[in-house]
């Protein structure tokens, strides 16, 4: 059984545009978000609040092989579009960091705080409401970011509503030198090609990783700040630790992860 919320009409800078209305539907113990239509926007796990439910979830989280596990909780996560909260609660609650959601739609976070068990804002979690590609122009953002999470998709879910090269370069601009942006590409009208291209067009070619595609079709990237190739031990060593600290598929995503050049 699905239940709804009325959308608003104006965004947050008071400018009419069109809210998708934003609904949940339960399959077991699985909760779903949507927006105004049969697409899943993200999940939750009602018995493990914080699990990333998704494959492609937990491949935005791939930045953690570039960095020293024991630096996590010192660094700045920022999500570009909250879905269902998923990576927001993780980097929160399960890595501890500071973390930053910026999204557009009130009635998003609402759903999130009232059906996905989102906190409230503290000391380390911010949820802005904002259009994203504004708010990454912010000049407290220039070089403050570890790691981004983009997933920005509208209830047609047809393609990033984000994805020139000038957007990506706004993204790379926010980013610490170590700091990486893993994007969730996906929709009926994307190409992976023109994605990467752009990708590469702001962080250059030896920048970009890819995975291979999920079963459902989505299709996680990754960019660096400043392009790295390390080596197989130091991941051997920081894949270990990423599954026994945060119970996550690191092993399996050295099998499918590349760099794109």
């Amino acid at each position: 059984m699905a239940k709804k919320q009325t959308s608003s009409s104006h965004s947050p800078h008071s400018t009419p545009i069109h809210l998708p209305e934003v609904y949940f539907s339960d399959e077991g113990n699985i909760r779903h978000l949507h927006l105004d239509s049969i697409w899943i926007q993200g999940s939750m796990n009602m018995d493990a609040p914080t699990a990333l439910v998704h494959e492609y979830i937990q491949r935005m989280m791939a930045w953690l092989l570039f960095v020293e596990p024991d630096s996590v909780t010192k660094r700045q996560a920022v999500q570009l579009g909250l879905g269902a909260a998923s990576l927001t609660k993780f980097c929160h609650k399960e890595l501890k960091m500071k973390t930053t959601a910026i999204e557009l739609n009130p009635q998003v976070v609402a759903a999130c705080r009232g059906w996905f068990k989102l906190p409230q804002d503290n000391s380390r979690l911010q949820v802005i409401l904002a259009d994203a590609s504004q708010e990454i122009r912010q000049a407290h953002w220039l070089g403050a970011v570890d790691a981004l999470q983009v997933d920005l998709y509208d209830e047609e879910a047809a393609g990033p509503v984000f994805d020139s090269a000038e957007f990506y370069a706004d993204c790379r601009a926010m980013l610490t030198e170590e700091g990486c942006m893993t994007v969730n590409l996906f929709g009926r009208s994307s190409s992976f090609d023109r994605s990467v291209a752009n990708m590469t067009a702001a962080f250059g070619e030896d920048a970009i990783w890819a995975f291979k595609a999920t079963r459902e079709g989505n299709t996680v990237v990754l960019a660096q700040r400043t392009p790295s190739r390390p080596n197989r031990n130091i991941l051997l060593e920081r894949t270990d630790t990423i599954q026994r600290q945060w119970n996550l598929p690191a092993a399996k995503w050295l099998r499918g992860f590349k760099p794109v050049k």
